[in-house]
């Protein structure tokens, strides 16, 4: 392994000319390991941390396995335990033994079950300013708001990221948003990202960086940063950053970190591919209405809408604020008796000063249900509210059936807004609520009160310890599938057509029912596309299991719509479908992430020249492809052209595969390409992952 390039923010080589000046470039250019810092070139960058959590981090400590690491190459990398914490059989146990073995035998630190959700929790702890940071969560890009630039990606990228390779990216624009003003009373940081969403959507920000400064920022907490950084999520985009300033510096104090920071800010003659401004003082109460994120509308114009559920936490709203300020808005008072109003705290540190402060106490004694600090309804794992019942949460999404519920009504909306409403059983502008109950806002903490708990991180241990550990593989937990190579045709059925923004939730659903399957790749495809056709898995394997020799043949094909895949970096939405037998997709416009791990997996993943062509399919229908090999070919033309045999049409497509990712397809999947490698095989290529795009739908 080379050495590890220690330069700083700012020090990297100049590859382009014109960098501008923004945080975001700065990060990247000294981290930059190949290409240029022009927008839509194929870039890599070195990774100094890497992130995992429990729903992901099973099938990444398989691929370490599969790939031979000995120890991770990271500066840091951590396990969390924090989506599947909720334990009604065994199996959730059993991939909590496994976690812990795998971080001990690879050399991670180990955060347990309980301790809270990821991201909040590597800011207090592991977050540093300047760094760069990879993980197996989309959410991941919320440590933007130390002035880090994270990137939530599929779990293999993060297993190679672990292993020292670049973590490849196409090139982003920066987008400069810039903030003025103070936001109102009653209206908080939750209400600047929802803008941010109403403005421009959930796809308004791909292959983008959302960068946050001007005079604004003064009055945001880090913890605010935070909700505004995790959501960035929601809009597509690559990451979000915010400045290294004082206010980042205040919250390692508190952390007992300060020495963790530098201060890493915008120059001053900062130029951006993009520009935005947001006066924060002009903001009301927003909420996002079933079933988008991007579904935004000012509180007001729904307020009077039944609320049965109401639950303040998750990774969108983690700070010790958060909580503070519903508590100061519940205490003496009493939720209405149809009410479910749901505490989730977001870590055991944030835990213990809300109870030492006693504003735990208020919560329960206003009719509040407190949970263990994870991310349990976030990810369906628990609190599933009643079918076609109103729920308000401070979530980051509310696609169908992500709660647990098929028939979920969840909005999405901030800690203020959830409060009032769940203390008068309807949607509620919190602004309209103080007025009646004759209260000013509160004076809440958004620091850090209480001494720093470290008991509940487990510490690597050394490498000669370290490779004595052996895997505590229960029998839940499944080998990785044997992936075969690209066949050079494919004569396919199509099994499913979807509409546009289908998200991962609705390809591999999250809640109590699949959730502890994720580490059983078999049993988990049990649950492939259910929310959209029931029939989708069975269907698939007796597709499969008809022609077990015809790789030609045997596969099938989905044909989706715009922005197919959005939301989760799980890459079990690409495994389980490949297992079933995908071996191509065809749709107008990918997510970024969906789109990397189906080439990480060998699915083919092309788009409609012509978008009409969608509707021209129909499930049942047979696709033939030729030429597949020719087509993938380094400096091959991205063309291809479908016969539907079935109605005598041809269909023109293309793909959007740099050689790397060409060659991984080609192989059958990335581990099966660093297998041919590893072997001296060179019919595969390029070096798999080399040159990857991030996104498709630039």
């Amino acid at each position: 392994m080379q050495e590890r390039d220690r330069r700083q923010p700012g020090q990297g080589r100049e590859q382009a000319a014109g960098a501008n000046g923004s945080v975001a470039h700065q990060l990247i250019a000294a981290h930059l390991v190949e290409g240029t810092l022009e927008p839509g070139g194929d870039i890599g960058l070195r990774v100094d941390q890497t992130l995992t959590q429990d729903a992901t981090g099973t099938l990444v400590m398989q691929e370490l396995e599969a790939i031979g690491l000995d120890r991770v190459r990271t500066e840091v990398s951590v396990q969390y335990v924090d989506h599947n914490i909720l334990q009604t059989d065994e199996r959730n146990a059993e991939d909590h033994a496994f976690l812990r073995s795998a971080a001990r035998r690879f050399g991670l630190w180990y955060s347990k079950p309980g301790n809270g959700v990821s991201h909040p929790v590597h800011m207090q702890r592991f977050g540093i300013p300047g760094k760069t940071l990879a993980g197996s969560d989309s959410h991941t890009c919320a440590a933007g708001s130390l002035g880090m630039f994270a990137v939530g990606t599929g779990g293999l990228e993060v297993a190679l990221a672990m292993a020292g390779r670049p973590l490849r990216l196409t090139m982003p624009q920066i987008w400069g948003v810039r903030l003025t003003g103070r936001l109102p009373d009653w209206v908080s940081a939750k209400d600047v990202v929802l803008e941010m969403l109403r403005r421009h959507g959930v796809k308004g920000a791909v292959n983008r960086v959302l960068e946050y400064h001007g005079p604004g920022l003064a009055s945001l907490s880090a913890m605010d940063r935070h909700v505004i950084a995790n959501m960035g999520a929601e809009l597509g985009a690559t990451t979000s950053v915010f400045p290294a300033d004082d206010t980042v510096r205040a919250f390692l104090r508190s952390e007992g970190r300060e020495d963790a920071h530098r201060e890493i800010t915008p120059a001053a003659d900062v130029r951006y591919d993009l520009t935005e401004e947001i006066d924060l003082s002009s903001l009301e109460p927003l909420i996002a209405r079933p079933t988008s994120p991007g579904n935004v509308v000012p509180v007001r114009e729904v307020a009077g809408e039944p609320c049965d559920q109401a639950v303040i936490g998750s990774s969108a709203n983690p700070g010790l604020r958060d909580y503070a300020v519903a508590a100061a808005m519940a205490k003496g008072r009493q939720t209405p008796p149809g009410v479910s109003f749901d505490i989730n705290p977001t870590s055991r540190e944030t835990l213990t000063d809300l109870t030492r402060a006693g504003d735990m106490t208020a919560l329960i004694q206003a009719g509040a249900r407190v949970h263990q600090a994870g991310c349990l309804g976030c990810i369906g794992m628990g609190q599933a509210p009643a079918a076609g019942r109103n729920s308000l949460r401070t979530f980051p999404r509310n696609f169908p059936g992500r709660s647990g519920t098929e028939d979920d009504a969840v909005w999405l909306c901030s800690p203020e807004t959830a409060a009032a409403s769940a203390l008068t059983g309807a949607v509620t502008d919190p602004r309209a609520w103080a007025r009646q109950a004759g209260l000013s806002p509160p004076d809440v903490p958004t620091l850090r009160r209480e001494p720093v708990n470290r008991t509940m991180l487990q510490e690597p241990l050394p490498a000669e310890e370290a490779l004595r550990v052996e895997l505590d593989r229960g029998p839940g937990i499944s080998a990785l599938p044997e992936l075969g190579p690209l066949p050079d045709e494919l004569e396919v059925p199509v099994l499913l057509r979807t509409g546009d923004d289908v998200s991962t939730d609705e390809i591999s659903p999250a809640g109590a029912r699949a959730l502890p399957y994720r580490s059983n790749i078999p049993k988990l495809a049990g649950f492939t596309f259910t929310r959209i056709d029931p029939t989708y898995p069975e269907r698939a394997a007796g597709h499969r299991d008809s022609h077990p020799a015809d790789e030609a043949r045997g596969g099938h094909a989905v044909v989706g719509g715009d922005n197919y895949g959005q939301g989760s970096s799980r890459e079990h939405a690409a495994l389980t479908a490949r297992y079933l037998g995908l071996r191509l997709v065809i749709a107008k416009s990918y997510a970024r992430i969906h789109w990397q791990n189906l080439a990480n997996f060998g699915v083919l993943a092309l788009e409609f020249e012509d978008p009409a062509d969608h509707d021209r399919i129909e499930q049942g229908d047979v696709l033939r492809l030729s030429g597949l090999h020719a087509a993938l070919a380094p400096g091959a033309e991205p063309r291809l052209v479908a016969r539907n045999t079935t109605r005598g049409e041809e269909y023109r497509l293309r793909h959007r595969l740099p050689a790397g990712r060409r060659a991984s397809v080609l192989a059958g999947g990335i581990i099966p390409a660093l297998a041919a490698e590893e072997a001296g095989d060179g019919s595969t290529g390029a070096q798999p992952g080399a040159d990857q795009a991030a996104d498709p739908d630039a």
